[in-house]
């Protein structure tokens, strides 16, 4: 059965009613920090935790606090994510979308996706931030599906820019500054828990994929469809299943986000102050 978007969007009211009451400011940015990303935020006074939000589900995976964060960066005033929640935990791609859905309802026009993923493409190194250029979602269930609320966006949203070619060239700016290559590439959502086996991957790369992970694609679609401007960044943790001989495993992605912080944290951090 379809969900009922009168319903959906009834919940996101109640949401985003009890988030602007927690809220002392109103945020001009949101940030969805991915897997072991969390620390970002870690300073931003204000914290939310998902479950004292109504409707908002909990992140049950660990490196994902599940909560949200306040706070100002270079002036910015500015909504973090510390965790999402995911479709193979179990939920809706309704439900996943929801704190992403909340912050556009709070007026939030930028948006900021990041995620550590595996590298497909040979030439992105492990440990760098690489900017996403464009997506693979058909693997997973859009969080449009069923008829369409309108408070919420149009119901035929255009995606042929979801990440922002100017948020794309304010990061090529900042990586040059800072003495960095630029990259960006092509993210694949895969629908999880297990990681890909080497033929999927290979599938993948002649797809066109550059990079896989188990989130943000969705978030993106989500957020297009009302009408926010994204960047999408994504932190290579390690080769791809089938490409190197190392077995996968959610502690080295974690690991990789650690020692990527310092870059990561850089680049979105100089992200928020220039977009």
């Amino acid at each position: 059965m379809q969900k009922d978007p009168e319903k959906e969007y009834q919940k996101l009211l109640v949401a985003e009613a009890e988030l602007e009451k927690r809220l002392n400011d109103r945020p001009e940015t949101a940030v969805v920090l991915g897997s072991g990303l969390g620390g970002f935020a870690e300073d931003f006074p204000l914290k939310i935790p998902y479950t004292e939000i109504p409707w908002l589900k909990p992140s049950t995976v660990s490196g994902h606090e599940g909560a949200f964060a306040f706070g100002e960066i270079g002036g910015k005033k500015v909504l973090a994510m510390t965790g999402r929640v995911h479709y193979y935990e179990g939920y809706s791609a309704a439900e996943v979308v929801r704190p992403v859905r909340l912050a556009a309802m709070l007026g939030i026009k930028k948006l900021i996706l990041t995620n550590v993923s595996g590298g497909i493409n040979p030439d992105l190194p492990i440990g760098s931030p690489v900017m996403i250029s464009g997506h693979i979602a058909c693997l997973v269930p859009s969080p449009l599906r069923g008829e369409n609320a309108d408070e919420l966006g149009v119901r035929f949203p255009d995606m042929s820019e979801v990440y922002s070619f100017r948020f794309r060239e304010t990061a090529k700016r900042i990586y040059k500054e800072h003495g960095s290559e630029y990259r960006e590439g092509v993210y694949l959502q895969a629908p999880g828990p297990q990681y890909e086996t080497p033929e999927e991957i290979s599938a993948f790369r002649i797809w066109g994929a550059d990079m896989v992970g188990m989130s943000t694609a969705i978030e993106a679609v989500a957020a297009k469809h009302a009408g926010m401007e994204i960047a999408g960044v994504s932190l290579i943790a390690n080769a791809a299943a089938g490409l190197s001989d190392k077995k996968l495993s959610h502690e080295e992605v974690k690991a990789a986000a650690a020692s990527g912080a310092v870059r990561f944290n850089a680049l979105v951090t100089e992200l928020i102050k220039r977009i």
